[in-house]
């Protein structure tokens, strides 16, 4: 098939169409890494968006039945510069575009991603169309307009409700009672927090801090999820009604972490591109430490709209912006990164050992009190 992309402002990119045909708006965003495109396209956190992928060579070990970060692909389309469609990997089930084929997710390869991604990074995020078009056929002017006119109509709403959990679910364990609030939580965040003998409780994005506090939990994570933190305003008075209690464990990853910094009194803003990829480098505060970092969000907390007791403790070396907060008398800290990684470096996973290091200190001092 012949493929086109088309931007809110009227710029076209031309390539060969793979995958499902269609006609699909959503917000165009890229990503720098190099590895892991089946766990981007199962990131909840990418529902409503057409990720551009800016390495080169994308599909070339397929897919495997254990690399998924959920049940399904959440994206609205893939772009690429080479698609491999033969790939090659002991553990592969098979390619990338037979896959987003069968999910209904359209793929478009061959075109400039470059100059695609360069466009981006200079005029912000946009609105796009994927759309495919029989072999031959060539749009028309009026064609390219209705595709504009589709993609500046596309709004990302109710993206947390559509990815999240809509009912509450347990996953057993022998350790301390931990709720996840499932904003749109990637797999391996539960898989950090069981491979530690966690007894998991995930409930919805809509539970209230009274659901919460019933299932008497000693901690609790704010998982990440899609689009902007004011839109789940009822997500941000649950985590003031946890905070109420004054000595609830919490730990906040990406949107979580945007939320809890709104339950604090802070507020958040959308970055131009937003940060996408496994290889973003941020820096710990305290220690001067340097992390190589997964991330994908559009959002950042505005640091100047912190209350004093809220102080930041990572920050971008990319742009300087908020990667990590924590209180300073409630147990509470939160990161704008993927400690879970998936795709991404594996060194973030220590901040799951520091959130349960609180759960067992808050643990102790209610025992003593």
């Amino acid at each position: 098939m012949k493929g086109y992309l088309v931007l809110e402002d009227g710029t076209l990119f031309a390539g060969a169409g793979f995958g499902a045909p269609a006609v699909q708006a959503g917000e165009v965003v890229f990503n720098t890494g190099m590895t892991g495109y089946q766990e981007v396209v199962t990131d909840p956190s990418y529902y409503g968006q057409i990720v551009v992928m800016t390495y080169p060579l994308i599909g070339n070990y397929g897919v495997t039945a254990a690399d998924g970060e959920s049940r399904q692909p959440w994206i609205r389309g893939l772009v690429v510069k080479e698609l491999c469609d033969r790939p090659s990997h002991w553990q592969a089930v098979g390619s990338l575009s037979d896959y987003l084929a069968g999910c209904g997710v359209p793929i478009l390869a061959g075109l400039d991603t470059r100059a695609l991604t360069r466009h981006l990074r200079s005029h912000g995020t946009m609105r796009g169309v994927i759309a495919t078009l029989p072999e031959g056929a060539e749009p028309g002017p009026a064609q390219v307009a209705a595709w504009v006119e589709t993609a500046r109509a596309f709004r990302l709403e109710g993206a947390v409700r559509s990815v999240a959990t809509a009912a509450p679910y347990r996953i057993p364990g022998p350790g301390p009672r931990v709720v996840a609030v499932d904003f749109g939580a990637k797999e391996n965040i539960l898989r950090e927090l069981t491979a530690r003998g966690c007894d998991v409780t995930v409930v919805p994005a809509t539970a209230s801090a009274e659901e919460v506090l019933s299932l008497r939990p000693e901690g609790v994570v704010l998982t990440n999820g899609p689009g902007a933190p004011t839109d789940v305003p009822e997500a941000v008075e649950m985590v003031r009604g946890l905070l109420s209690q004054g000595d609830l464990p919490i730990f906040g990853i990406c949107l979580g972490h945007q939320i809890a910094a709104l339950a604090l009194g802070a507020t958040t803003y959308k970055l131009p591109y937003g940060h996408r990829g496994a290889n973003h480098p941020v820096k710990e505060l305290a220690t001067g430490r340097i992390h190589i970092t997964s991330q994908n969000h559009g959002y950042a907390v505005a640091a100047e709209s912190l209350p004093p007791e809220v102080e930041v403790t990572h920050v971008s070396l990319h742009d300087g912006t908020v990667e990590g907060l924590a209180h300073r008398r409630l147990p509470l800290f939160t990161v704008q990164y993927h400690p879970e990684a998936c795709p991404g470096p594996r060194e973030n996973r220590y901040l799951f050992d520091r959130f349960l290091a609180l759960v067992d200190r808050s643990a102790v001092s209610t025992r003593t009190a």
